[in-house]
């Protein structure tokens, strides 16, 4: 029997597939685009050449676990809707966009347990703000900046791009995916 301890230990090829599959989308995300589309359901996705930072993390986990997060966040959302932030003024989960805000993510992400403290590790998900306390979310890439600082994967206006960006920003959240 697996003990409960055991059963939280993360193997690292999660996080190095994470990384690759968050890698894969530098030069094919090239351009940062917010707007609201009607998306299929379940595992729609906007034009793979444009996104948000939130984006770079749904297309690599649903590449690497096969986990739509459009779908999971929706019927969480549906089942769990006291819980999550009310800020966009909506009476009921959009699942055209609601896996596409960071806020959302951070509550989703601790429904599952993923929250951690400490070092990070490749593969982990960091959530920050940025100037005018807008939401960001990164993926933390297995490339050093420097010794003890990885750099991050993440799309943060020009398309996905991996850069040393870690610490630039107040960071809000840290995560890592279990399974």
């Amino acid at each position: 029997m697996i003990s409960f301890v055991a059963a939280l230990v993360v193997s690292p090829r999660i996080g190095l597939s994470i990384v690759s599959a968050a890698r894969s989308q530098i030069r094919v995300t090239v351009r940062y685009d917010p707007t609201y589309r009607k998306l299929a359901y379940p595992s729609g996705d906007v034009n793979p050449s444009s996104g948000v930072c939130t984006d770079v993390i749904v297309r690599a986990l649903r590449k690497i676990k096969h986990l739509d997060l459009q779908k999971a966040i929706h019927e969480d959302m549906l089942n769990n809707w006291s819980t999550y932030p009310h800020k966009w003024g909506l009476k009921k989960p959009d699942s055209n966009i609601d896996h596409r805000r960071v806020p959302n993510l951070q509550v989703f992400f601790r429904h599952q347990g993923w929250q951690v403290r400490g070092d990070y590790l490749p593969g982990d998900l960091v959530t920050c703000l940025l100037p005018k306390n807008l939401p960001h979310i990164m993926v933390v890439s297995d490339k050093l900046a420097e010794p003890g600082r990885y750099l991050v994967i993440h799309n943060i206006g020009a398309g996905t791009k991996e850069e040393d960006s870690l610490i630039r920003f107040r960071i809000t959240g840290h995560f890592r995916v279990r399974g």
